[in-house]
């Protein structure tokens, strides 16, 4: 009994003296902890199908999207509204899976420097946010937000967005040929300020 005692005992004191060992065992908890937990959620319908209504992006929208990210938007804004009486209230209906699954990646996020955006379609007009992504003050007069006057002058990158299409269809958006074909056509002569005001607008009208 005593022999099983010591021997318990230098296990466990050389697990906790050596930094190597320490690390190594709090890695495999971790990745055993976080399969349990993120594993399930690959079969689960409510977080691999979409609602309904919720249908993929346009070409424009895309290429809104593909600026808002550029941009750096997700910094200041989240587009997770949490399922809190607070949130609800101030946002709207909170946020589910089925929402993102065609969003590669999705754009939920923690940070909320300026206000939730996963509401925000149809909430304002296209001019409204046009004066507010140009100058955001003119709008929002508190506003620390910058200014985007260049989406006004930079034009959608027409030739880039079928190879977009074409590698968003390998990962589960279904896109047609068709789709693909007339993307170019759709947004060609289109402003960033236009494509990323197309994108906001449809921003969570499907829950509202």
């Amino acid at each position: 009994m005593a022999n099983e005692k010591s021997t318990s005992g230098l296990s466990h004191e050389k697990i906790e003296t050596s930094n190597f060992l320490m690390i190594v065992l709090i890695l495999l908890v971790l990745l055993a902890g976080g399969m349990v937990e993120i594993v399930p959620l690959f079969f689960q319908k409510s977080t691999t199908e979409p609602i309904q209504g919720i249908q993929p992006y346009t070409a424009l929208q895309l290429a809104g999207r593909d600026v808002y990210i550029r941009e750096g938007c997700y910094n200041c804004h989240s587009q997770m509204i949490r399922p809190f009486r607070a949130e609800t209230l101030r946002y709207g209906h909170y946020s589910v899976a089925g929402e993102s699954v065609y969003d590669h990646p999705f754009q939920w996020g923690s940070k909320r420097t300026g206000p939730d955006l996963a509401r925000v379609g149809g909430k304002y007009s296209d001019e409204w946010h046009r004066i507010h992504l140009t100058n955001p003050r003119d709008v929002v007069p508190e506003s620390n937000m910058p200014a985007y006057p260049w989406l006004e002058k930079n034009l959608v990158d027409a030739e880039s967005l079928p190879s977009h299409l074409r590698a968003l269809r390998k990962v589960g958006v279904p896109y047609t040929d068709e789709q693909i074909a007339k993307a170019s056509e759709e947004v060609k002569g289109k402003t960033e300020l236009e494509a990323t005001i197309a994108y906001l607008q449809v921003l969570g009208l499907a829950l509202k």
